[in-house]
């Protein structure tokens, strides 16, 4: 039968007391990190918390509806945050209906991309998409005006034709309710009578002499139909051709672009002889207007 080891016993003269807590520590599980040589020992380390689940998408503006604008618009292409991108807009726009932006994709070419489309969106607005931009033989520029309803990002996602997508984007702050109103011209009821009227000016663009900038003014109420009683009633396409019926541009465009839509493009060099702008409405009306210097 095998013996039990005697119970070891205190040394004479030693103190009983820490005699016994001696024993109780070498008894301590090794996670405890009692080492018996030094005679001291460490807590365990308390769990780390986890990281807080970003629902952003890795947004620079924190804006929880980027993931839904992302898959929305860009699908499942590379895309990138590039700052390069100018989008322009008011610290706070005081008309809601009426807010100036800019856009300037021009860096990516510098770059050695060439620009496919550029979409114009907002956020949070109740018709995210304001319109969709194809420059063709113009440089990727844009400036406009469009409704907000509320404080909201609003992003160029700018798609290259090696189907890479560059987002530049800015922070608009806005008193709000621009879309759910109804715009002059339609609550006076003149709308009909200057329907697609159009106005337009050519001209040398007076920061680079080296490009052409072209205006263009088309009559249209632009309704979002998020006003009561009065259904969508907007322009859906422009485009600019030459006299040899090549394409300079094409614009498709949503609710959101302001009433009586006002848009600079950059032609870069002039177009040769008589341009041709022409388009549509949603209700099929028809818009032709010949552009001269």
């Amino acid at each position: 039968m095998a013996q039990t080891p005697p119970q070891a016993r205190p040394l004479a003269g030693s103190n009983p007391t820490s005699w016994n807590r001696r024993r109780w520590l070498s008894a301590l599980p090794p996670a405890w990190g009692w080492t018996a040589a030094a005679g001291w020992f460490t807590l365990p380390a308390l769990a780390q918390t986890p990281a807080k689940e970003d629902h952003t998408g890795g947004d620079p503006l924190n804006s929880m509806q980027w993931p839904v604008i992302r898959k929305k618009f860009t699908g499942s292409e590379p895309l990138r945050f590039n700052p390069a991108i100018t989008v322009q807009g008011p610290p706070f726009a005081e008309d809601a209906m009426n807010v100036p932006i800019l856009v300037d994709a021009r860096p990516l070419i510098r770059q050695g991309y060439t620009v496919d489309r550029l979409l114009l969106v907002a956020d949070r607005n109740p018709v995210q998409h304001i319109l969709t931009f194809m420059p063709h033989k113009a440089w990727p520029v844009l400036a406009l005006r469009f409704r907000m309803e509320q404080a909201s990002p609003v992003r160029a996602l700018v798609r290259t034709t090696d189907g890479q997508w560059h987002v530049g984007q800015t922070w608009v702050n806005a008193a709000g309710g621009g879309c759910t109103v109804p715009g002059a011209t339609r609550a006076d009821g003149s709308w009909s009578q200057t329907l697609n009227q159009v106005q337009t000016r050519l001209f040398t663009s007076v920061l680079a002499t080296d490009s052409t900038r072209l205006r263009v003014r088309v009559m249209h109420p632009m309704d979002t139909g998020l006003v009561s009683g009065i259904p969508a009633f907007h322009i859906e396409e422009l485009e600019l051709r030459d006299s040899a019926n090549q394409l300079w541009w094409r614009l498709e465009l949503h609710e959101p672009v302001s009433e009586n839509p006002f848009i600079t493009f950059e032609l870069g060099q002039r177009p040769p002889g008589t341009l041709l702008l022409q388009g549509r409405d949603n209700n099929g009306n028809r818009i032709y207007h010949e552009v001269t210097a």
